[in-house]
């Protein structure tokens, strides 16, 4: 068996052609969705994150009042701009890129941002409506994995799934999410202090690795025709590559395509979804007006 490759790069595509249809629809109705990315510093991956960002909101027509403010600012600083922003009723979604510099509190920043634009889904009051099953802005990546499955026409109704990773931002919300009675697996999470690990991965329909370490799931850890999601993006060294480097996932991809029926690449697979995503819940946030 080899397995298919989930192409995120067409399904993202898709999903933000989606969102600039409705988009359109918005503005002849007078509002016009936008999203306030707010970086600080100078942090190279970042600046490249949120470039990504801007890209996306001009394929999909929204407004884009992205701030970039220099190291140095102040905590104060930053948070009189959110409160700005929180104010504004022509912003529709507000986003801090994380990591913010190391004299700024993240949490306190975080629950600055009104639940009403928190269109990355990690205010408290978004995550407990997650945790209860109330209406709520998704997290990006992991609402991004639910989508890539149902997409593909993957089943996930009475199927095991094991998630790899307890993290804020993918392993607690993607098992959420997964449990879900729209989803409806049964969920399993490993982490650091799992034992025997290979025997949970093995009795998986479905395995969501977001470890953040290259190698943590090998194929003898992968039973026939599972479908495996690869969050993890790790830079490794590449002599043969211009940048000196190239990107990996958390699981041994050319050995696991061999016995799995579904696997996500890296890049290319969950990464494009993240992104697709944030538009689709800035969107949501500018029809809650109508």
């Amino acid at each position: 068996m080899s397995a298919i490759i989930i192409d995120g790069k067409q399904i993202a595509a898709e999903v933000r052609a989606d969102v600039a249809a409705k988009v359109a629809e918005l503005k002849e109705k007078g509002i016009a969705p936008c999203l306030a990315v707010i970086l600080v510093g100078e942090n190279p991956a970042s600046v490249s994150y949120v470039t990504g960002k801007q890209e996306a909101l001009a394929e999909v027509g929204m407004v884009d009042r992205s701030v970039h403010l220099p190291e140095t600012t102040t905590q104060e600083e930053l948070l009189e701009l959110i409160a700005k922003l929180n104010a504004d009723t022509s912003v529709h979604g507000i986003l801090v890129q994380l990591p913010l510099p190391k004299h700024i509190d993240e949490e306190k920043v975080l629950l600055a941002i009104d639940p009403e634009k928190d269109v990355d889904g990690f205010h408290p009051v978004n995550v407990g409506n997650l945790v209860i099953g109330k209406k709520a802005f998704l997290p990006c990546t992991p609402h991004g994995i639910i989508v890539l499955l149902k997409k593909m026409g993957i089943e996930t109704a009475g199927k095991h799934a094991v998630v790899i990773g307890r993290s804020n931002i993918v392993g607690k919300p993607v098992s959420l999410l997964l449990a879900r009675k729209d989803t409806n697996c049964t969920v399993t999470m490993c982490h650091t202090g799992t034992k025997n690990m290979a025997e949970i991965t093995k009795q998986a329909d479905i395995i969501v690795v977001a470890s953040g370490h290259p190698h943590t799931l090998t194929a003898d850890m992968v039973s026939e025709g599972a479908v495996v999601i690869d969050v993890g993006v790790n830079r490794i060294p590449d002599a043969s590559k211009k940048s000196g480097f190239r990107l990996i996932g958390d699981c041994d991809f050319d050995d696991i395509k061999e016995k799995a029926s579904y696997i996500t690449p890296v890049p290319g697979g969950v990464g494009p979804m993240t992104i697709a995503m944030l538009m689709y819940n800035t969107l949501e946030s500018a029809e809650n007006r109508l």
